[in-house]
């Protein structure tokens, strides 16, 4: 006795049946992908401005380690 599974796979190995069902699919991708499209470049965008934003605190930190280190160092020589 078949289970669900060996029957699907079974099915599939129909060339008209996999034809088919992409034929049906195909109408289903184009609309998930229209929908989908403004929050694929919003993610974009926020995902550029987040490096943005880590480089700048990266940039800021760099700073402020530089000038602590150089009011160590001529606290050290007096």
């Amino acid at each position: 006795m078949k289970n669900i599974r060996e029957s699907c796979i079974e099915l599939f190995k129909n060339e008209d049946i996999k034809r088919d069902v992409k034929a049906m699919l195909k109408p289903l991708g184009a609309m998930l992908y229209n929908e989908m499209y403004i929050y694929m470049w919003v993610l974009c965008f926020y995902h550029v401005f987040f490096i943005f934003i880590v480089l700048a605190n990266f940039f800021l930190l760099w700073q402020i380690l530089r000038q602590h280190n150089k009011q160590l160092s001529t606290m050290n020589n007096i």
